[in-house]
């Protein structure tokens, strides 16, 4: 592990702190490509325009038109957190301008991902006039031509890349379709039906057909949870996205179902922060997709009174709770896999016990500790076919490797589909070595050479007179996320004590100049040396309402 301190301009830094931005700050964001004080401008006027989405005027007339017939519209969602905020967007706002609107998500062990020919069979039996797919759907080909073939229009609004064919639609809003020049190609899925919906309220507005004036801000913090919790690019245009709806939270105005799930974890949402997003609410929603229904997941986010949010939040809390179980077994099982590897580079693992819903979950943990992209796989519960969930490292587009993989070995992936840092496919059982083999060599091709390189990227050291409690709550208080990282400083420390707490972490009394700190290494019993080059992070340890300063220890050379 290499320890290194990321690059910035000078003279950004310093227009940054000419501009009134703390020191700590200043220095942070100006490595982060932040170059003034403007770009931190988060204002809902300055949010980049509905018009520049390909296809968002004609899926607001769409739209429009179905709400004056009196049309019945069916939202098909996604199990995961950007799909329950996105669907919960749609039906709040498609209510309040009058529209007949329900929802459908696809049971993730029979039916899988997308808009599927049999999931259109099962939504046919509502009588719906039209589809409305959320963060899925761009794929969907067959499942669009089903859904014509029985007289039902799709609307789909999507964020993932798609395949050479896009769906025979009725209309498609995708910023990364073909011709589309939205500014921001990292919308999430809940970022395109917030924006279709903006654009759906001024479409009414013109026809003199909104009974009411529909406050689009009150759906902020569902977008800013399913920006946060899919881990997509923090550019500015998300940034703001999730400013507004942090705000909206702290200030006691967001939904009932988000407090609630905070709330369940011992969380105050007065205090939200953006990792409260990422890690808090965020895997207590997916709970209900990986381990059952994620219908549970949207009624928390639709449920208008706290005491039907509390009680949502507290079953979601509770499949949370199963979910690490099933975690921790399935990683104890990952981690003796990789003992016995004859082989670093293996990035593909499978073992017929594990559960399809926690997958991606031990991807990701094993892409942590392998420094490689990983794929894991599950069976499915139709049989002879694996599922399989990949997360990636930067510096690999994961969508366009699976992409290869499958141009290589026609029939080989049955399915596949996601972004640059994460994605799903479906094989065969029998087609696992094969897949392995197959993306290994794929691997090979196009991980960089530097990409290979096990670095941690800091912001430096930080000064003595800045591991205070109040630059923590300044950090803490900012908006972090994938491509705009939490700051992580490093610096080198006597280590004068360190001890197991909790059965799987080190607190652990650190020196350096004089001065004492007290820190926490999580999740890790590694002991450290009497001498150690750390990068940490610079935390608030919050015991019984007594609110202290802490480094939390991420990686050390």
């Amino acid at each position: 592990m290499k320890i290194i301190e990321r690059t910035f301009a000078a003279a950004d830094r310093d227009a940054l702190l000419a501009g009134g931005i703390h020191p700590v700050l200043a220095r942070v964001y100006a490595g982060r490509s932040i170059r003034n004080a403007k770009d931190l401008a988060y204002d809902p006027a300055l949010l980049h325009q509905p018009s520049l989405l390909k296809g968002v005027e004609d899926a607001a007339r769409l739209l429009a038109d179905a709400i004056a017939a009196k049309k019945r519209l069916l939202i098909v969602a996604d199990y995961d957190a950007d799909g329950a905020t996105a669907c919960a967007v749609g039906l709040r706002a498609l209510r309040a301008f009058g529209a007949e609107v329900d929802y459908l998500v696809p049971d993730r062990f029979k039916l899988g991902y997308g808009l599927s020919p049999e999931l259109v069979e099962i939504a046919a039996q509502r009588k719906p006039d039209l589809l409305i797919t959320v963060d899925n759907g761009i794929a969907s080909v067959e499942g669009v031509a089903r859904a014509a073939a029985l007289g039902i229009g799709t609307l789909i609004t999507d964020h993932h890349l798609p395949g050479d064919t896009l769906p025979a639609a009725s209309c498609i809003v995708n910023p990364n379709q073909p011709g589309c020049s939205f500014p921001s190609k990292a919308l999430a899925g809940v970022g395109v039906m917030f924006y279709v919906m903006l654009a759906l309220r001024a479409e009414l507005r013109r026809r003199n057909s909104l009974n009411r004036d529909v406050n689009m801000g009150s759906l902020t913090d569902l977008v800013a949870l399913g920006t946060i919790a899919d881990v997509v690019p923090l550019d500015a245009n998300n940034r703001n996205l999730v400013s507004q709806g942090l705000k909206r939270l702290r200030a006691g105005r967001g939904q009932h179902g988000i407090a609630a799930l905070l709330r369940a974890a011992g969380r105050n949402p007065a205090e939200a922060s953006s990792f409260d997003f990422g890690f808090i609410a965020g895997p207590r929603l997916n709970a209900a997709g990986r381990l059952a229904d994620m219908s549970l997941g949207i009624e928390c986010l639709l449920a208008d009174d706290e005491a039907r949010a509390m009680n949502c939040a507290q079953q979601l809390d509770r499949l949370n709770r199963d979910r690490k179980k099933i975690e921790a077994d399935m990683l104890e099982q990952a981690v003796s896999f990789l003992k016995n590897l004859s082989s670093e580079n293996q990035s593909s693992f499978f073992a017929p016990e594990w559960h399809e819903g926690v997958v991606g979950i031990i991807a990701a943990r094993l892409k942590d500790r392998l420094h490689r992209p990983v794929v894991c796989f599950a069976r499915a519960a139709d049989g002879g076919l694996l599922k399989g969930s990949g997360r990636s490292i930067a510096g690999l587009h994961l969508r366009d490797c699976l992409d290869l993989v499958s141009k290589r070995a026609p029939g080989l992936i049955v399915r596949f589909g996601g972004h640059a840092m994460a994605a799903g496919l479906t094989i065969a059982e029998s087609g696992y070595s094969r897949f392995a083999e197959a993306f290994e060599r794929a691997l090979e091709e196009m991980l960089p050479a530097e990409a290979r390189l096990r670095t941690v990227e800091t912001d430096g050291a930080l000064e003595p007179a800045h591991r205070t409690l109040a630059v923590a709550q300044l950090l803490e208080a900012q908006i972090w996320g994938q491509g705009f990282p939490q700051p992580l400083f490093c610096d080198t420390f006597a280590v004068e004590s360190q001890r197991v707490v909790g059965e799987k972490h080190l607190k652990l009394l650190l020196a350096k100049d004089g001065r004492r700190i007290e820190a926490m290494r999580f999740g890790a019993l590694q002991p450290l040396p009497a001498q150690v080059r750390a990068a940490y992070r610079l935390g608030v340890n919050d015991f019984n309402g007594m609110k202290t300063v802490q480094l939390n220890v991420e990686h050390f050379e």
